[in-house]
């Protein structure tokens, strides 16, 4: 951790984050892919946007261990909901008691399954348009842009998404020599869809160098 990062962790993150969320911090680092799971740094800006635009209905595409789901359970309304959608329940359930510590379980409904046919279902149904407030993708980075065109019609004008991971692990900007076939792939992915985003009209964006990067999407129409 570089001197600048650790001073915002210890100064600004560590302090403030609630005591659920670090128990399901440490109990995630347990995990050896602890890694996988959201930044503290990038959870609390997260926490903060949801707080910023009064986000009550959101969507949540990779669980992983639950701790973006925890702190915008514990961001959101009382009678919020959270639609949560991972291909593992097993990894969900290693953070389920902290979870379910925390009395907030009744904001969230969880389903096992790919992301994209759970959006699609959601698509068939017209009242389901425009109604989600926030939404927060860090699932399969290869099909970033096919969630960002759902999600532009699940997400209300005015609503926000937020993608994890868009700087994946400083690749973007590294030698193409330097990174693995898969790691290139996801790497190669992940440019193009930078790319594609900042060209889109439709949203107002930031890439923050937050994690391992996140970029944030107002819909504008």
């Amino acid at each position: 951790m570089c001197i600048i990062l650790q001073h915002i962790m210890e100064t600004t993150v560590y302090p403030r984050e609630p005591q659920v969320l670090k128990e399901l911090r440490d109990a995630t680092a347990k995990d050896p892919r602890a890694m996988m799971a959201t930044a503290p740094d990038a959870g609390q800006f997260v926490a903060l946007l949801l707080k910023l635009t009064g986000a009550k209905k959101t969507i949540e595409l990779g669980v992983f261990t639950g701790y973006s789901l925890l702190l915008t359970a514990l961001t959101i309304p009382q009678d919020g909901k959270i639609t949560a959608i991972d291909t593992n329940r097993e990894f969900y359930e290693i953070g389920l008691p902290v979870i379910q510590k925390a009395g907030i379980g009744h904001k969230i409904e969880f389903i096992e399954s790919e992301a994209l046919p759970v959006l699609d279902e959601l698509l068939k149904k017209e009242a389901n348009e425009g109604s989600y407030d926030f939404a927060y993708v860090d699932a399969d980075k290869l099909n970033y842009w096919n969630y960002h065109e759902r999600l532009m019609k699940l997400v209300k004008v005015g609503g926000i998404i937020v993608y994890d991971n868009t700087l994946w692990g400083g690749s973007v900007a590294a030698d193409p020599a330097t990174v693995g076939h898969r790691g290139g792939a996801v790497t190669q992915s992940t440019i193009q869809f930078n790319k594609s985003i900042a060209a889109d009209p439709r949203v107002d964006i930031s890439l923050a160098p937050l994690g391992d990067g996140i970029t944030v999407c107002r819909r504008i129409y």
